[in-house]
C-alpha cells in the first residue's frame, strides 16, 4: 500500500534534513507506529505521503502511484485517497461539527443528501452523533480530535493518517482516541500514527517504526494488540 525507497527529504532555508534515506514497507490494513524525538522527521513522513511535501530523493509510492511524480491536476485525487488528522484539530470556528466534517464532501462535491447520510455515519462511528449542531468551542479537546477524525475518514480513505493526535490529551482520552484509530483497520483501512508517547505506543503493541535525526534506526514489528 505505502513504500519509500530510500527517501530523503532536505529544507534547504533551515540547512536541515527531515528524512535521510528512509526505505519502508507498508500493507494495505496495518497499524503503524512512527515514534521518535521532536525533529526526528515523524510530520515529514506523514506529510510525504499525501504530497503535503515532495520529496528531495527517492520515492514515495501509495497505491502503487509514485506521489513525487503525479502531476499538480491529479494530487486532488491522492488526497482525498489520504485522510489526515493533526494534533490542534484545525476546525473551522464558524462551522457546526456537521459541517466541519462535511468540507472535505462538499470540496469533492458530493450531493447534498449523500453527504449528510456519511457525515452522520462518520460522527456516529466517533460517538458524536448527539453534538452535529454544536460548535467547536463548545467541544473538549477529545471532543474536537474526534471531529478531525471524522472529517478525515468521512471520504471513506485507504488511507489514515495522524500526527501527534493524543498531544493535548489526557492518559484516559489518549486511550480511547487510539482504539478508535485501531477499529478503522478492521475495515482494511491503513493507519499510521506519529506519537511521542511510547508508554501509549507500546501498550497497544502494533509494529512500531522509530526515527532518529530523520533516519529509520528501528522497525519492531506487531505483537499481539491489546
Amino acid at each position: 500500500m505505502i513504500h519509500f525507497d530510500r527517501v530523503s527529504k532536505r529544507y534547504p532555508r533551515a540547512g536541515q534534513d527531515g528524512l535521510r534515506g528512509v526505505s519502508l514497507e507498508i500493507g494495505q490494513g496495518e497499524l503503524v507506529f512512527i515514534t521518535g524525538h521532536s525533529g526526528a522527521g515523524k510530520s515529514t513522513l506523514l506529510r510525504l505521503i499525501p504530497r503535503l511535501e515532495r520529496p528531495s530523493g527517492g520515492r514515495v509510492v501509495v497505491a502503487g502511484v509514485d506521489v513525487g511524480q503525479l502531476p499538480r491536476r491529479k494530487i486532488p485525487l491522492l488526497r482525498q485517497r489520504v485522510g489526515v488528522t493533526f494534533q490542534d484539530h484545525r476546525l473551522l470556528a464558524d462551522r457546526s461539527v456537521f459541517g466541519n466534517v462535511a468540507l472535505p464532501l462538499e470540496i469533492t462535491g458530493v450531493a447534498r443528501r449523500e453527504a449528510a447520510r456519511r457525515v452522520r455515519a462518520a460522527l456516529d462511528k466517533v460517538g458524536l452523533l448527539h453534538k452535529e449542531t454544536s460548535y467547536p468551542e463548545a467541544l473538549s479537546g477529545g471532543e474536537q480530535q474526534r471531529v478531525g477524525i471524522a472529517r478525515a475518514v468521512v471520504n471513506r480513505p485507504p488511507v489514515l493518517l495522524a500526527d501527534e493526535p493524543t498531544g493535548n490529551l489526557d492518559p484516559g482520552l489518549s486511550e480511547e482516541i487510539m482504539r478508535l484509530f485501531t477499529s478503522f483497520v478492521s475495515i482494511g483501512t491503513t493507519v499510521l500514527i506519529a506519537s511521542h508517547d511510547l508508554e501509549l505506543v507500546e501498550r497497544f503493541g502494533h509494529r512500531t517504526l522509530t526515527l532518529r535525526q530523520g533516519e529509520l534506526v528501528g522497525d519492531r514489528p506487531a505483537r499481539e494488540a491489546v
